[in-house]
């Protein structure tokens, strides 16, 4: 019998868009479950079922040996699907790899605060053979009412201390327990008799919006003490031209040349961290030959023009698997919506102090305090050098 963990993250998320592998306290948001997983002895794999190619990446990046990827079905991937649908997805292409007596624990990466001590704990608890499934759960001392006025769970003509009330246990979807033929006989993640295992009450939360995010970091810091933003750690620094290395100003002469101005002190920092042995690269919109000139006179590494939206993250990753490095130790700075998706995938994001409010407003960024073109890429370096 094998201990089984199956951690399904589609690309397609609406909401945060890529937020499985968006920064979190200083690493792609799904590291923290697949770190915790790879540590709890009782789990034998860990399988990532993905349609998303740059998770993919991302997740390779980790080097995490229980961790190996599937490729989710079309089918099971979309908006409307269910998580069962991915899980039996699995359990039917799976082959020899699962057996029908094999502890199935499906992770929501949505959950990050889930410890390695919390999945040992509640493996330990299924296999004690009192439950045909499990999931995980917090005890909230919160008061309920009903819609009638009535009160639901206190008598509040007595109404108790809260260090003395019993609360409710409520589902806090950080992780299931079951076995592959229960959840192929009953088609759901749960079946049979449901144990309970309990988490501290601050697991309740699950980032499915923007504040959830806020709030699970400041959580994450405060109780876990999770890896924080080590500069050390940066082995690639990555930038914007246009707002960043620019001041975004369009430039034209009497004959309709379109010209840019570069600030010196960004290509000496750039010089400077180049020297640190710290791969340097410009990814950006725009395909001019002037770029390509400022690129060959400061001799950075890696040039990647025309990358829209999407693809300035695809170039970033492209250039980690190149380097053999994770996007946890990219730092980018960028600017405007079309950085979004790498700024908020780059374990160190910065952004200029007059950069689009949604990019100002990405979890965890840093916000410099010089604008596009005053030399902001140099007070980001020295930043990162300095500390």
């Amino acid at each position: 019998m094998a201990v089984v963990a199956f951690v399904p993250v589609r690309g397609g998320s609406k909401s945060i868009p890529l937020k499985n592998i968006r920064s979190f306290c200083g690493k792609p948001l799904i590291y923290w479950n697949l770190k915790a997983l790879q540590e709890a002895p009782g789990v034998d794999r860990v399988v990532v079922s993905t349609d998303s190619k740059a998770i993919e990446q991302v997740v390779q990046g980790f080097g995490l040996s229980k961790v190996e990827l599937f490729q989710r079905s079309p089918e099971s991937a979309t908006d409307t699907a269910s998580t069962e649908s991915a899980m039996l997805d699995y359990i039917n292409r799976a082959g020899d790899k699962l057996q029908s007596d094999d502890l199935f624990m499906l992770v929501q990466a949505t959950s990050p605060l889930t410890r390695e001590q919390d999945f040992s704990d509640a493996i330990g608890l299924f296999e004690q053979g009192a439950f045909d499934s499990l999931l995980t759960c917090v005890r909230y001392k919160r008061f309920f009412w009903n819609a009638d006025g009535s009160s639901k769970n206190y008598d509040y003509h007595k109404r108790p201390r809260r260090q003395d009330f019993e609360g409710e246990l409520m589902e806090n979807g950080a992780f299931y327990i079951s076995r592959v033929q229960a959840i192929v006989d009953s088609g759901n993640r749960l079946s049979g008799k449901v144990g309970l295992y309990v988490m501290p009450e601050y697991t309740a939360i699950e980032i499915d919006e923007e504040d959830d995010w806020l709030i699970a970091e400041n959580l994450m810091r405060k109780h876990q003490s999770p890896e924080t933003h080590n500069y050390s750690q940066v082995k690639v620094f990555l930038t914007d031209v246009d707002g960043v290395l620019t001041d975004a100003g369009m430039y034209y002469s009497e004959g309709g040349d379109e010209l840019k101005k570069f600030n010196t002190r960004d290509g000496m920092g750039l010089q400077l961290i180049k020297a640190r042995g710290i791969k340097t690269g410009i990814i950006t919109s725009e395909d001019t030959q002037m770029v390509e000139r400022r690129f060959n006179k400061l001799k950075l590494d890696y040039l990647y023009q025309g990358k829209k939206h999407g693809g300035k993250l695809a170039a970033a990753l492209d250039i980690c698997q190149k380097e053999g490095v994770d996007i946890s130790q990219v730092a980018y700075i960028g600017d405007d919506v079309n950085c979004l998706e790498l700024l908020s995938t780059a374990g160190f994001p910065a952004c200029p102090a007059d950069a689009d409010q949604k990019i100002r407003s990405i979890p965890g960024i840093r916000v410099l305090s010089k604008k596009g073109g005053e030399g902001v890429v140099r007070e980001y370096i020295e930043a990162i050098m300095n500390e």
